[in-house]
Parts: structure tokens; C-alpha cells; sequence
């Protein structure tokens, strides 16, 4: 996966299919005001958890948005990134498995398409479940996430997919139900997004077997 190299950043294209950065004006109280925002894609994550083996399945993949927080956080200006003070794995970030809404199916189909192409397992809309909406990036984008929850099993697995699609990386990588739990105790450091964490705490609320 981190055969990364010749890292460099510059202004944004304004062709970008993903991000569009605008400035927002309105009046609040009498005194006029403005918010610079981005518009973004909608999304949907899953929590999946293989019934087969009673693990939690994860993926991980490198973010460029956390290697620039990393690094702009410690002052390091363009052009002038020692790679091996910050190697890519720094910001190998594992997540649930997820994907942004971009096409004109229902969310619930996007959610079996990130399943089969991040993880691998092929499973019927009728066995994912909608959980909960929230928004994300409430401070730039407030963008909209709906999270699923699947269960799946070993014969769900098809052996030529998982990983991404297209130009995707992603390492698929599963936790038993108290190496998990560890990840959410106190004190803990973790280079993952709040809906990982949230996710992981949901299934461990509420369907994480008893005799875990």
C-alpha cells in the first residue's frame, strides 16, 4: 500500500468532481456575516461483522488530508517534507468500510457496492440495515452520512474483489470483538475519523454478541 513518493501540494483545480469551496453569506442578529464551506458528496458507511468468525471487518487506506494535518501541524512547509521523519504510514487511517453517493441508486445499493468493492463480500440489500443519519464536517461541508450495519459470513466472500476499484488502495483487516473494544478505551490514540469510532461503539452497544 505505501509505496508513496514525491509528495508536493498546490491550490485546488476549480474542475475538482469532489470538492467545491464557496463562501457563504447571511445575516444573523442584524450583522451580516460569511463562512467559507465546501460542498461535498453525501456518504454512507457500514459496520460488518462476520458472523462465521465473530470479527469486525475494517479497512485501512493512506489519507493525503491527514498527512497534511500531520505535517502542516508541525510547521513543515511545501517542498521541504523529510520523508523519513514522516513516512506515509503516519497517516494510515482505518476506517469502516464507506463510500461517497454519486451515482442514482438508492443508498442502500451504494452500501452493497463499497461492501463488495472495499471488502469483498457480496450481500443483498435485504441484509443491510439503515441505522442512523448524522452530519459530517459540520464546521465546512455538513454533509450527510448514513451508516449501515451488515452481518455477513465466509461463504458472502467472493475471492476476486475487495480493495477498492480504480486507483483505490485498501487493505482489509478484521478485529475480534474485545481487540476492538480496545480501541475505544480511554486514553487511547487512534488515527481514525469520528464515524469509525462511533460505528464501532454503536455494534458494541448493540449487537455485539453477549458472550463477547
Amino acid at each position: 500500500m505505501n509505496n508513496i513518493t514525491d509528495i508536493h501540494y498546490g491550490p485546488l483545480p476549480a474542475d475538482s468532481p469532489y470538492v467545491k469551496p464557496f463562501r457563504f453569506h447571511y445575516t444573523q442578529n442584524g450583522k451580516q456575516k460569511s463562512w467559507d464551506l465546501l460542498k461535498v458528496h453525501d456518504s454512507v458507511s457500514i459496520v460488518i461483522f462476520n458472523v462465521t468468525r465473530r470479527k469486525l471487518v475494517f479497512v485501512k487506506q493512506f489519507r493525503p488530508a491527514v498527512y497534511h494535518g500531520i505535517i502542516s501541524g508541525d510547521g513543515v512547509e511545501p517542498g521541504s517534507i523529510d520523508m523519513n521523519k514522516y513516512p506515509p504510514e503516519i497517516a494510515v487511517t482505518m476506517e469502516l468500510c464507506a463510500g461517497i453517493i454519486d451515482k442514482p441508486i438508492s443508498i442502500a445499493e451504494i452500501a452493497r457496492e463499497e461492501i463488495l468493492e472495499e471488502c469483498g463480500y457480496d450481500v443483498p440489500v435485504d441484509r443491510i440495515e439503515q441505522i442512523i443519519r448524522y452530519r459530517s464536517g459540520v464546521g465546512t461541508s455538513g454533509a450527510e452520512q448514513t451508516l449501515f450495519y451488515t452481518e455477513v459470513t465466509d461463504a458472502d466472500k467472493v475471492s476476486s474483489a475487495g480493495g477498492g476499484v480504480d486507483d483505490e488502495i485498501i487493505d482489509v483487516v478484521e478485529y475480534g470483538i474485545e481487540e476492538a473494544r480496545q480501541l475505544t478505551a480511554k486514553g487511547t490514540v487512534i488515527t481514525s475519523p469520528p464515524s469509525f469510532l462511533f460505528g464501532l461503539m454503536w455494534f458494541l452497544a448493540n449487537r455485539a454478541p453477549k458472550d463477547a
